[in-house]
């Protein structure tokens, strides 16, 4: 069963790729924010992916983070998710990020518990229209 205080952890390292140069967000060759982004909801969301019940996911609502310092490339980064709030199918997350000199982002992050087939389908369906 899904519960509050599930903690989720993944490094990355700041490469070429997923600098602001690169993804579109400036034009410096730091970490992007959008990077940083994608990894708080990878965490966030394969953290609690083990508890859902087959043919279950999650899906992103809200993303409300702030990034607070630069990490140049070659940096590892480390991200670090707790769930925070289980209301119904609703999850909300604490997450923050971190490079080997420290805090680099945090905030909170909401996500909602689909059955996949069901989810796609209705995705799908705009295309018929």
């Amino acid at each position: 069963m899904l519960k509050e205080g599930v903690k989720g952890t993944q490094e990355i390292m700041v490469t070429e790729e997923n600098t602001a140069k690169v993804m579109g967000s400036g034009a410096l060759d730091v970490f992007a924010t959008p990077a940083m982004i994608a990894l708080m909801e990878k965490t966030a969301w394969e953290s609690v992916q083990p508890y859902l019940e087959e043919g279950s996911g999650t899906v992103g609502t809200l993303m409300n983070v702030k990034h607070v310092a630069a990490s140049p490339v070659g940096m590892k980064i480390t991200c670090e998710t707790e769930l925070t709030k289980v209301d119904g199918r609703a999850l909300t997350f604490s997450v923050k990020a971190f490079d080997e000199a420290g805090l680099i982002g945090e905030g909170e992050h909401e996500r909602f518990i689909v059955y996949n087939e069901k989810f796609q389908a209705k995705a799908d369906a705009k295309l018929e229209k």
